[in-house]
């Protein structure tokens, strides 16, 4: 059997090392020089560091799916970030986050007397919500609304209170307004804001806790290495530089591909892109199927070569404002540069000696931004980022800007023109509208053969559960084929 992956993306990469494990015979279409996507590495002056994601999740999910396309998890070099990650409040309070329970209840105790009883209490409440929610939620699809609207998976959003926000779940167990956002700010971590983005998202934060965040010896973007290396070694042919223009569709089957003029048949076709983009590739009939969706926020990002170190750094930091909520109303709902702005920094060199020559560093930081096109970023990100490495500096990493020996900016406009749907970073929104059942599946249009995975189509962003959203794929594609 022969199938087309249009998009060399790490899902695509996962279904195709999947599929060659099948027997089947793949051909990844990617438009740019590499495979990878969004794990990318972003390169100048003799630094490199992360251009995408830097916080690895669910480490298990990830290594057994790796497994089960063939890769020992041997080969993949994770260290887990203990603490968690540092958050920088604007009173001065510094809060860490811990795998180690004992260790997180030692430290809310002590800057927040009186609130560990809700993050106990947290802990427990969504353990249980999370063993029932992964296999209902996450192991499967719902290719018919059907499967989704069972009285059993209700009954478990209603546990999950999946219609209040994460932010106003977090609200029912802690009471500082500093912990309620750092119990909901991770909804960032997929573009969604803490007060938008629905409960069923809070599973983000608990399993933090619950499995760690794990670093990548090298930076994330290596992975993209190494499942490219594997790829050439099983045989899968990659095309690099070839942008596919047109999904051939005939009868409501989808065929094949043209490519560079060129008409290629296929038994079936994985579009691997952020799932709106799909309209272009369709002829006119099949477009009208494909729904309108509103993008996750876009990402001012700073890439930084640093000719110093700070031993006393984290991995991962969060800068937040004195006010998060209003900050983030801004970007999200007014659509404009915040006035005050939050920022994570991701520093490599705090677990990772190799990260960048000894005695300096790399540092890259992302501030949430808007990823509509409201604002003028020939403007807005110069000074934007003055602002950030200003606030880094005094609250952080003392003697920075001298420091800076390298340094890029990339916008949601950079972003937009590399494929990002509407600029924004993370795919679509994870709203309670564009969630679960109601988030484009892996089977979207009513056009045989055609077939989808991304951080756009369910289960949603972040690399495991992207690379989760490829094996549901092929399972499914296996199936069908049977």
């Amino acid at each position: 059997m022969d199938i087309a992956i249009v998009g060399g993306g790490v899902g695509g990469m996962t279904a195709a090392l999947l599929l060659s494990r099948q027997g089947m015979n793949v051909t990844i279409y990617e438009r740019s020089a590499k495979l990878g996507g969004r794990l990318a590495y972003e390169e100048g002056g003799g630094y490199r560091i992360d251009q995408g994601p830097t916080i690895v999740l669910l480490p298990e999910l990830l290594l057994s799916i790796l497994e089960e396309a063939g890769i020992d998890r041997s080969r993949i070099p994770l260290s887990i970030c203990e603490p968690l990650y540092r958050i920088h409040y604007a009173d001065g309070t510094i809060l860490h986050k811990y795998h180690n329970k004992a260790s997180q209840i030692e430290e809310l105790e002590r800057q927040f007397p009186g609130e560990a009883a809700g993050f106990e209490r947290y802990m427990s409440d969504m353990a249980q919500v999370y063993e029932q929610g992964k296999p209902a939620f996450l192991d499967r699809p719902f290719l018919r609304k059907r499967d989704f609207f069972r009285i059993r998976n209700l009954r478990l959003l209603a546990r999950l209170q999946a219609f209040k926000s994460v932010r106003r779940l977090a609200a029912s167990y802690f009471r500082d307004d500093r912990l309620i956002d750092a119990f909901s700010l991770q909804t960032l971590y997929i573009g969604g804001a803490p007060f938008r983005t629905p409960g069923l998202y809070s599973l983000i934060p608990y399993a933090e806790h619950a499995y760690g965040v794990w670093y990548l010896k090298g930076g994330y973007a290596g992975l993209a290495d190494l499942l490219a290396r594997e790829l050439t070694e099983r045989g899968v042919r990659v095309r690099l530089n070839a942008e596919v223009e047109e999904l051939l569709t005939v009868g409501g089957v989808c065929r094949g591909v043209r490519v560079q003029g060129e008409e290629v048949l296929y038994d079936a076709v994985v579009f691997n892109g952020d799932y709106p983009s799909i309209s272009g590739l369709l002829p006119a009939q099949a477009r009208k199927f494909v729904k309108q969706y509103e993008p996750s926020s876009g990402c001012l990002l700073i890439y930084l070569g640093l000719d110093k170190r700070w031993p006393e750094a984290s991995v991962h930091q969060f800068f937040l404002p004195p006010r998060l909520n209003e900050t983030l109303r801004q970007v999200f709902l007014e659509g404009r540069v915040p006035d005050e702005p939050s920022f994570y920094c991701f520093y490599p060199g705090a677990i990772d000696d190799s990260s960048a020559p000894e005695g300096e560093s790399a540092m890259y930081m992302l501030v949430p931004v808007p990823s509509s096109d409201r604002v003028d970023w020939e403007s807005e990100a110069g000074p934007l980022a003055e602002r950030v490495l200003e606030e880094a500096e005094r609250r952080g990493f003392p003697g920075l800007r001298a420091a800076v020996r390298w340094m890029k900016v990339r916008t949601p406009h950079d972003a937009e023109a590399d494929g990002l749907y509407g600029g924004g970073s993370f795919g679509i929104s994870p709203l309670l509208t564009q969630s679960a059942v109601f988030r484009p599946q892996l089977s979207p249009l009513p056009v045989a053969n055609l077939y989808a995975v991304g951080a756009s189509t369910h289960p949603g962003g972040g690399v495991p559960i992207v690379m989760q959203g490829a094996r549901l794929l092929v399972n499914h594609i296996v199936k069908e084929m049977a």
